[in-house]
């Protein structure tokens, strides 16, 4: 018994390696190609439409392309991520949605670009999900907040830092090229996560203190070894439909998205074609609301968890940045009566600080999910928040009047103020669902 139990003791008082945040890292690199491959149709639109000869309003159909497969694939891919591990899901799902944006830098028509967005639409969809059911694998609660928010800078700080590198290809080689450039980028990548990611007790150099430290923190470390072999069963998405508080952050993540996807679409155009800049100065500009965002991301992620070591109550400590940075995000409506460049984007960017400050909602998917619907969870939660992928664009694209960008505008300002009443009103006490 006493040389048994020597090896657990050494293993008690062994000092937990770190290997979860080199995890995070790979979530992070991750994150910014997933972006880059979701924006570059922005940064490549003034050019785009016009050498294709595209209306604002076709324009807003090919921006909404990529939401409408995406939307309408969260559930069938939260279910895979259930099942599926994610070395495999995301290496395929990585590769495949990169060769798309390839042929992308092909396409010669409408016809084709609507097309080959609805395939990276698709692929993309078991994206986030994959990043929450990693993180719920690796953290502990107490650090999962700080996780999900530096991952999720990554689709600001990559689009802060390569939208002038994307602007400049655009400019020197040709539109096609962004494509082309982002969609080999994210090939490579695949390579390399299946080659690197592991779960915790199968990853090189995580020892059993840093399994335990995980495991005790509420980390799920045993997911892939229980994961549920039923098919699909439409009594679990009635489960993950039937719960009030799932609503509140379900409808806060589609307005949420709404401002995202503004940025992410419609942007560049806005200052191109209504702000009357030239391309390159655009592509320098645009990147400031995304180095703002990153900086909201980050203080949200630390702040969140900051206040959960002080003492907050989980819900104090994750609806507290979500609902301060909706509010924020409802400044954009200054964009409206303000003339000057900076001040312009002065709004901009005071916005899209307080969406990255909002950012963190996943960590409230983690948090409230049923234990064995997380992935399926997380997809709902994915689907209806990227309705706004489908709706925003278009309306935009509608509301777009002559040299008028006002009324967009105010949408995505009322959306922001409805997102912050969704948290406030719908989400109570933050704890996992229980379900049989």
């Amino acid at each position: 018994m006493p040389s048994q139990a020597m090896p657990a003791a050494r293993a008690a008082l062994a000092t937990p390696s770190r290997k979860r945040f080199f995890i995070m890292l790979l979530l992070f690199i991750t994150v910014v190609i997933n972006y880059l491959d979701r924006s570059n149709l922005s940064i490549a639109a003034p050019a785009l439409t016009k050498e294709l000869g595209i209306d604002p309003v076709h324009a807003g159909l090919i921006f909404s392309a990529f939401g409408w497969t995406y939307a309408a694939m969260q559930i069938p891919g939260g279910w895979l991520v259930d099942r599926v591990p994610p070395r495999l899901l995301y290496s395929l799902a990585l590769a495949l949605w990169s060769l798309a944006t390839v042929f992308l830098g092909m396409a010669g028509s409408f016809v084709a670009l609507f097309v080959l967005r609805l395939a990276v639409g698709a692929l993309e969809a078991p994206a986030y999900p994959i990043n929450s059911r990693v993180v719920t694998t690796w953290f502990p609660e107490r650090e999962r907040a700080t996780a999900i928010g530096f991952y999720t800078s990554g689709q600001f700080v990559g689009l802060a830092f390569l939208t002038p590198v994307l602007a400049w290809l655009q400019a020197s080689f040709g539109w096609h090229m962004v494509f082309i450039a982002t969609g080999l980028v994210g090939l490579g990548w695949a390579l390399v996560w299946y080659a690197v990611y592991r779960e915790p007790k199968q990853f090189k150099g995580a020892n059993a203190a840093e399994v335990a430290l995980i495991e005790q923190g509420g980390g799920l470390v045993d997911m892939s070894s229980k994961a549920e072999k039923t098919p699909f069963r439409w009594k679990d998405v009635a489960i993950v439909l039937s719960q009030r508080k799932l609503w509140g952050i379900y409808l806060g993540q589609f307005c949420l998205n709404s401002t995202l996807w503004f940025f992410l679409t419609w942007f560049p155009t806005y200052l191109v074609n209504y702000r009357h800049m030239d391309f390159i100065k655009s592509g320098l500009l645009a990147s400031l609301p995304f180095l703002a965002a990153f900086a909201g991301v980050l203080c949200s992620g630390f702040f969140s968890d900051w206040l959960l070591r002080r003492g907050a109550t989980l819900g104090l400590a994750r609806k507290l940045p979500i609902i301060g940075g909706l509010l924020i995000s409802t400044s954009i409506i200054g964009a409206n009566y303000v003339e000057s460049t900076p001040a312009v984007v002065a709004c901009l960017a005071l916005a899209f600080f307080g969406n990255g400050l909002a950012s963190i909602t996943w960590s409230l998917v983690s948090t409230l999910a049923p234990a064995r619907l997380l992935g399926l969870t997380g997809g709902m939660f994915n689907f209806i928040g990227n309705l706004s992928a489908v709706v925003t664009p278009v309306v935009i694209g509608f509301l777009a009047t002559g040299n008028s960008f006002a009324l967009p505008i105010a949408y995505v300002a009322a959306t922001a103020l409805a997102g912050a009443l969704s948290y406030i009103v719908l989400v109570g006490k933050v704890e996992r669902i229980e379900v049989e």
